[in-house]
């Protein structure tokens, strides 16, 4: 059976996170891994950076080739990297033995990873992989998904999963409400009845995958 594991990494034990540094409050978001070729090209958010210092700041890195800018959208910027990664044994051990990205959140100090691996032996190879390349993995939850179909997030779709984690960051559900629907719809970029509607498919999937039983045979 298939297993998740989250954990954290400081940003300086990968190349990576060596290359993408940032300050402050800003953060960064990994979108995907997007092979071209022989190498693999990371697609990422950055938010709350001013994008021109922050691509001539990585361009100086000397395995970067080229950052590029692909779309912006209030307060963050969406970016390409054409890097040598080589030297990151952290995204090498993530190929090595069959892992999947599902997040990757980074900031100024420490990266937040969930991956997935086909066999817990594989997520065993895995940190014993960065234990002998010097990475400090800090491990914060390993699970077992509760149905193999039910995806990397209790049947979440990445949408739904967004909704609900800004829902939850601003005080959606707190008593009083922390944000209205119009605020998170303008975060965003869609409408006040989708954010409801996306809530509301949110929390039944979630139902649905971890507390209702399945049906005998």
């Amino acid at each position: 059976m298939s297993v998740i594991a989250e954990f954290r990494v400081p940003a300086g034990e990968f190349e990576l996170g060596r290359i993408l540094t940032v300050a402050g409050n800003a953060s960064i978001e990994l979108e995907s891994l997007v092979p071209t070729g022989d190498a693999t090209v990371p697609l990422f958010w950055v938010h709350d950076i001013t994008r021109e210092s922050f691509v001539e700041r990585i361009e100086e890195h000397p395995t970067v080739n080229d950052a590029t800018e692909v779309d912006v959208f209030e307060g963050r910027t969406l970016f390409t990297l054409d890097w040598d990664a080589n030297q990151d044994h952290l995204f090498a051990g993530i190929g090595q033995y069959d892992g999947q990205l599902l997040s990757a959140v980074g900031t100024a100090e420490t990266w937040k990873f969930e991956l997935r691996f086909p066999e817990h032996e594989l997520l065993t190879g895995f940190t014993d992989h960065c234990e002998r390349a010097g990475i400090s993995l800090e491990m914060t939850r390993i699970y077992n998904p509760t149905e193999p179909d039910a995806g990397p997030w209790y049947g979440l779709t990445e949408p739904q999963r967004e909704a609900m984690e800004l829902a939850i960051e601003l005080g959606y559900y707190e008593i009083p409400r922390g944000c209205t629907t119009n605020e998170l719809a303008a975060k965003l970029g869609i409408s006040d009845q989708a954010v409801t509607e996306r809530l509301r498919r949110a929390i039944v999937t979630l139902a649905t995958h971890t507390l209702v039983p399945d049906e005998p045979g």
